[in-house]
């Protein structure tokens, strides 16, 4: 069964003004109905080292941590030190979330020099971290992005991307936004790749380019949810609204999105 959540970003495109107040966030998506979180790990602020106090905190709007993001370079051969300690720090935390997945984004670079190697050190490193992950029974799955510096946006990096993930511990966490904006055919990708979906991103985007609102771009969420059910999908859709809209009000946006989920997909 399909289930709604928002990712953080909404809000840490406004990181000042929001980061540490999960709080906040979830006040927002409990008055729309929606029932978990995808949080990034910068925008957890002292949360981050209080796991009994999230806890409680979704407690008591009736909401679930549906992912924690961790977001590296995974530029080397092998996790640097940092990217070792920090990703052993979110398992860790997950272990008071015994429910939550372990979602992995690679950040973005300033070019797509040296493509091939650095595809080949992304992938040796996400494998690492989701076989530490799966050991420690978390699951996780990768999230591919589009920006330009990005090593996997394009149908040729997909390919590469989905023939190099450990499908014994790591899933697949495709973004409607992002497919589209790097010149694929989303339902193509999501129908050809459903069985190993784990989790997904929802955000719209225009013809030209330009992110928007839910419901107000070009793509055709309705049917991508059936993709998904088809197979038997069984995990959370996160929105992750990046339109300018949201950057100025992302708790205005979020609600306006809460209500297109109920109106058009629930």
């Amino acid at each position: 069964m399909i289930r709604y959540g928002f990712q953080t970003y909404t809000w840490q495109m406004s990181y000042d003004k929001y980061a540490g107040r999960i709080e906040h966030i979830a006040d927002i998506a409990s008055r729309g109905g929606i029932g978990a979180l995808e949080a990034e790990i910068c925008m957890l602020g002292g949360y981050f080292g209080e796991p009994e106090r999230l806890c409680g905190v979704l407690s008591e709007k009736n909401m679930e941590l549906g992912a924690l993001c961790l977001v590296c370079d995974w530029i080397e051969p092998k996790e640097t030190d940092g990217e070792r300690a920090l990703a052993d720090k979110a398992m860790a935390y997950l272990k008071h979330f015994p429910k939550t997945l372990l979602a992995l984004g690679q950040m973005p670079q300033p070019d797509r020099s040296e493509l091939a190697a650095r595809q080949k050190n992304a992938l040796a490193c996400i494998n690492g971290i989701a076989k530490r992950a799966y050991d420690m029974g978390i699951a996780s799955a990768f999230h591919p992005n589009s920006p330009a510096g990005s090593v996997f946006r394009t149908y040729g990096d997909y390919q590469v991307l989905l023939g190099g993930l450990d499908r014994r511990y790591l899933g697949f966490a495709p973004d409607s936004g992002h497919i589209i904006k790097g010149g694929m055919d989303v339902y193509e990708i999501f129908s050809a790749n459903a069985p190993i979906i784990k989790h997904v991103h929802f955000k719209d985007i225009d013809e030209g380019g330009t992110w928007r609102v839910m419901g107000e771009g070009m793509t055709d969420f309705a049917r991508i949810a059936g993709i998904l059910n088809a197979v038997g999908f069984d995990g959370y859709i996160m929105v992750e609204d990046e339109s300018p809209e949201a950057e100025l009000d992302p708790d205005a946006v979020a609600l306006q999105n809460a209500g297109y989920i109920a109106e058009f997909l629930r």
